[in-house]
């Protein structure tokens, strides 16, 4: 009874808000039914989530295959307490029959009840699953099928078990496979089922490994607080909950702030969220710092933790340059999430994630950037929380030694009754919790992702398109008065940036785009805004000088073949979208735009130096590093 009211409730919120559905009221829910209403939804479902196999790993009946063979076993090399970050080979001995849908999960916490467990197939109709019974009651941080060994289903390795006068009677086969772990603090074990992902057998299970310190601080990640660029925030995640410190500049020593979320904190609806229920991993403790004293566009190392805790590496960071200064070079992109380290299955994984992330650590290290602008969509959590730690893990290069300041997405914020503009489960219950937790910017209150800084002789004005911007809002007046305000004398460029795009070639679902145009369009070029950058669509796209659908103007060449947009004889905003960091790419749409100038489908990010006359981006193609597209705006 209690499962039909769930679908009762479910139902009842697919009519309030897809009233295109439409089945009498006097219809049995029978699974036909059900079929039915999901897809009629698929639609939507594909716009937030990724149809896989392996998200269909949850909440289904498994099957015991454990008790039919005595030789069967799971080693993990090494076998001893695992370090914070790095690679663990499981060895499957002991398999009579190997089959190519034989597969490994990690499970962590490894207590996690990998048995059967209730049907409850509607609560995973967040995750866009259509299959009839939606696997496990905690989900897998991540699995590989065992052929991911190529000598596995040819039985290279094979290995007799039992001898009857002088013959081997039975042999068996083995295989191995490489996991990459990062420290997530709880305790981790490898499962073994056979029958694939859509009908998962449990063979075997390996011993448990602990993390020799589940208390180690990690993953720091330094962000602006001002535009003074005399002071910098160190946040970082710890298993340890009593304060640590930052050493830094030889010799001075700050005491970190401690907060983390919880399972309660998570958003939810009729039916539990990822966030709230099978995707849930514990945080840890997330600590943050600010470092004072700095000087501008100076180097300084640091470390943090503590002594009982332990300590950091000592790293080198860069301050950026005062607001107002005559220069700065930032990277800038969105959409970026991450790409495993080994050859997994992950609920949602970003393909494009690593060649970037790689290619802005050479460009740190070689071009002298002074800060990255993350606008959104950042880690593709999405309720299953443990992947913000692989996420941290990828950016560590990058984020550990300059600024990395962010924008909320649709992927952190958005969630049914949450108070988020989409009415969507696109966070998959995070709500924005962990986001802002994790990537404290220098905003005026939780739940308010908004804010301006300065950078040399840039002022950025960063907004959250998943809040309300109409204009009676209390984000437009902020935007209206941030931009009023900015001296342009002494920031000459004005740089707008937020996730959703006003502009663009693709085929977007739930775009929003004319009605953000109507309202805040008029505002960029009120305050005479020379750039704005989106993301959400997953390629890159540049405009003209565009306002309401129109060119106002047109770049020329330079002598260089250089496009160039004349900023003296201001007609409107350039607009660029770079969601082209990470996720599967977005194609075009045949239909020419006559603002749209340059449209390219790779990986990549937006590479700017800006001195006070001249602003120079490039987009660079991460694979390759080659630079597909260039422009310049004068003043």
């Amino acid at each position: 009874m209690e499962s039909c009211n769930w679908v009762l409730k479910y139902v009842s919120i697919l009519l309030i808000f897809f009233p295109s559905l439409h089945f009498s009221t006097s219809e049995t829910l029978t699974p036909s039914l059900v079929d039915r209403v999901i897809t009629d939804t698929k639609v939507l479902h594909r716009n937030f989530t990724a149809i896989s196999e392996f998200r269909t790993i949850n909440r289904k009946f498994l099957g015991n295959c454990s008790s039919s063979n005595p030789f069967f076993s799971v080693k993990i090399t090494p076998n001893s307490s695992l370090s914070d970050d790095g690679f663990v080979t499981v060895t499957v001995t002991g398999v009579s029959k190997p089959s190519d849908s034989d597969w490994v999960a990690m499970i962590s916490p490894s207590n996690s009840d990998v048995g059967t467990c209730i049907l409850k197939e509607f609560l995973y109709l967040q995750t866009g699953d259509t299959a009839k019974l939606p696997l496990l009651c905690h989900y897998p941080i991540k699995a590989q099928y065992m052929k991911n060994d190529p000598n596995y289903l040819s039985c290279k390795n094979k290995e007799c078990k039992k001898y009857q006068n002088g013959t081997c009677v039975t042999s068996t086969c083995s295989g191995s496979i490489q996991f990459h772990v990062v420290n997530i603090r709880s305790d981790i074990e490898f499962v073994f089922f056979s029958d694939g992902f859509l009908k998962p057998c449990i063979v075997g299970r390996s011993t448990l490994l602990k993390f020799a310190n589940p208390k180690s601080p990690l993953y720091g990640h330094l962000s602006s607080i001002d535009s003074s660029a005399t002071s910098m925030r160190l946040t970082w995640v710890s298993g340890g909950k009593e304060p640590q410190q930052i050493q830094y500049a030889n010799g001075k020593t700050v005491t970190s702030t401690v907060s983390t979320f919880s399972q309660a904190d998570m958003c939810s609806s009729v039916l539990p969220s990822p966030a709230k229920d099978f995707g849930w991993h514990d945080p840890g403790y997330i600590h943050s710092a600010v470092m004072t004293g700095l000087a501008p566009s100076s180097k300084f190392s640091y470390r943090y933790g503590s002594n009982s805790v332990g300590w950091s590496k000592q790293i080198m960071f860069k301050t950026p340059p005062v607001g107002g200064s005559n220069e700065v070079r930032f990277i800038a992109f969105g959409d970026m999430g991450k790409t495993p380290l080994d050859a997994s299955e992950e609920h949602y994984i970003q393909p494009g994630a690593l060649s970037v992330i790689k290619a802005i650590a050479n460009d740190v290290d070689s071009k002298y950037i002074n800060s990255i602008f993350h606008i959104g969509d950042i880690s593709y959590a999405t309720g299953f929380l443990a992947e913000w730690e692989f996420f941290f893990q990828l950016i560590n290069p990058v984020a550990s030694r300059i600024p990395y300041m962010t924008a909320i997405g649709n992927h952190e914020r958005d969630y049914v009754g949450s108070g988020s503009l989409y009415i969507t489960p696109d966070s998959g219950g995070e709500c924005g919790v962990p986001y802002e937790t994790y990537f404290p910017m220098p905003t005026s209150a939780k739940d308010k992702p908004w804010y301006s800084i300065e950078q040399g002789s840039v002022h950025f004005t960063v907004i959250s398109t998943e809040h309300d911007w109409s204009k009676k809002s209390e984000q437009y007046q902020w935007m209206q008065k941030d931009m009023a305000s900015v001296n342009r004398q002494k920031t000459p460029w004005l740089i707008f940036t937020g996730h959703r795009s006003m502009y663009t070639s693709s085929h977007t679902f739930l775009y929003s785009g004319d009605k953000f145009i109507d309202t805040v369009e008029p505002l960029l070029f009120q305050n005479k805004v020379d750039l704005a950058l989106f993301g959400h669509t997953h390629n890159y796209e540049r405009t003209c000088s565009v306002l309401q659908h129109e060119c106002k103007a047109l770049p020329k060449k330079d002598k260089n073949g250089v496009d160039t947009y004349d900023g003296r004889n201001y007609s409107a905003p350039v607009q660029l979208v770079i969601g082209m960091a990470g996720f599967t790419l977005d194609t075009f749409s045949t239909n020419d735009k006559s603002w749209s100038l340059k449209r390219i489908s790779e990986f990549g990010y937006l590479r700017v130096y800006a001195t006070r006359n001249v602003l120079n981006a490039e987009f660079v193609v991460a694979n390759t590093t080659q630079v597909k597209d260039s422009f310049r705006i004068t003043k």
